[in-house]
């Protein structure tokens, strides 16, 4: 039996209007929140990328509201195989990691355990058969890291120097500007 919810995924579109349509809808019933998270990673419902294409909408605006399921959230991240699943949650994941190190009252907090399921996932993209947008996303949230861990910066400069040859233009942009970081840091 599908839920309120779960219909309405049912029918969206990759466009970003119809994105922007649940997005809207979930951003008014808060309570629908919850399932949302649930859906991004669940095996049995075919579509849950659709979920995660709405969670990164909803994160937009609503980002806090990602503080009570950041263990479930980040604690599945290594679930998550279907690529439009993932670009989407390594855009999630790219915005958890800026909010935690703003250092701000209003930003998020991310465990240990958390900071470190995100560290594994990025490599784990980075490095693995994936499109070009989550390892971009990878990339930078890695470098962020690496500013408060001082293993990833040179673990990120000799993955990003032995492939950059064998990516797109996009892919070496970005390596590009994160290895001139990493080299002034």
């Amino acid at each position: 039996m599908s839920t309120e919810l779960q219909q309405k995924l049912d029918y969206v579109k990759p466009c970003r209007e119809s994105r922007l349509m649940v997005a809207q809808e979930v951003l008014e019933n808060p309570s629908l929140f919850s399932e949302l998270i649930s859906i991004c990673f669940s095996s049995a419902y075919k579509d849950n990328h659709k979920a995660c294409w709405i969670l990164e909408f909803v994160s937009y605006e609503e980002l806090s509201w990602l503080q009570p399921h950041l263990d479930f959230f980040c604690s599945n991240l290594k679930v998550l195989k279907n690529e439009s699943a993932i670009r989407p949650i390594a855009k999630v994941v790219q915005l958890l990691v800026k909010s935690h190190y703003k250092k701000e009252e209003t930003g998020i907090l991310l465990s240990e355990e958390n900071i470190q399921h995100c560290i594994e996932t990025s490599f784990d993209w980075l490095i693995n058969d994936v499109k070009v947008a989550p390892k971009a996303y990878s990339i930078r949230t890695l470098y962020l890291l690496g500013n408060y861990y001082d293993w990833i910066h040179p673990e990120l400069a000799i993955i990003l120097n032995k492939d950059y040859a064998n990516h797109s233009a996009a892919y070496k942009a970005v390596a590009k500007e994160v290895l001139k970081k990493i080299e002034k840091f």
